[in-house]
């Protein structure tokens, strides 16, 4: 079976066009295009609809195709934010990401942290298509981390983000908390899998988080995590960063901080 290169197209009436060039030039070169128009509906959760052919096997590289006015807008980068962050979760976080712009300039530092790892091209650029197949057929680089980051987009059930620790490191306690919206509700369970119910250590809600002047709202609980165990909590609203890891044992224990806008 081919490859699979998959493509989100933010904009169909704009971009539509350039699409189909680019579906084109991938099949050109032994490739199997594939893709999706973006919907911008955070309340309906649309941005997980393309996670389940993101994190297929033969899928070798995500295309963002769209302007930067497009990648400027909260919403879109929110949603395409927890988007990467389950693929990058499944398929690890050197699976390589394309942004190929059709109007404006990107610079990647400006993006939110899932996808500031991304290549960032001109859709126009002659050499795109030898780019694509180049970057498709190059073996992902193992990028190692110390936590594992996931989210999922359920109707009718929420919002859930996912964390722990990564393999070969433990937590003695867990935090997570938000710049913006709410936590409602929390649990412990088996990694990679929604618990349908959860025994919590001396849980904690409402903490307040003052990291570089922002203020997070965390909750926490003391169950220890290994990398085969997770905490998950349903937020509401769509905060523009959030902060986690091993519950502070003193004023130097360390946190990590992602945006998602």
């Amino acid at each position: 079976m081919n490859k699979v290169v998959w493509i989100t197209v933010l904009n169909k009436d704009k971009d539509e066009a350039q699409a189909k060039k680019l579906y084109q030039a991938i099949a050109g070169y032994g490739l199997s295009p594939a893709g999706h128009f973006w919907q911008d509906r955070l309340e309906e959760m649309a941005w997980a609809g393309a996670r389940e052919d993101l994190v297929k096997k033969e899928t070798a590289l995500w295309i963002v195709l769209g302007s930067a006015e497009a990648l400027a807008a909260p919403t879109i980068r929110y949603g395409l934010s927890l988007l990467a962050l389950g693929v990058q979760d499944q398929k690890g976080h050197g699976f390589p990401i394309l942004i190929a712009v059709t109007a404006g300039e990107i610079k990647p530092e400006t993006l939110p942290s899932p996808l500031r790892a991304a290549d960032v091209l001109s859709a126009a650029q002659a050499n795109l298509g030898v780019k694509i197949a180049a970057k498709a057929n190059m073996p992902v680089k193992k990028v190692p981390a110390d936590y594992r980051l996931d989210v999922y987009g359920l109707p009718g059930i929420g919002q859930w983000f996912e964390v722990g620790p990564a393999q070969g490191h433990a937590w003695n306690g867990v935090m997570f908390g938000v710049n913006a919206g709410d936590i409602d509700a929390h649990g412990v369970g088996p990694a990679h899998k929604l618990p349908e119910r959860s025994v919590l250590e001396y849980p904690m809600k409402g903490m307040k988080i003052d990291l570089g002047g922002v203020e997070y709202t965390a909750w926490a609980a003391q169950n220890e995590l290994k990398s085969d165990s997770s905490y998950y909590l349903r937020v509401k609203g769509f905060p523009s960063a959030v902060l986690f890891g091993p519950l502070a044992q003193t004023e130097e224990a360390e946190a990590y901080v992602i945006k998602l806008k």
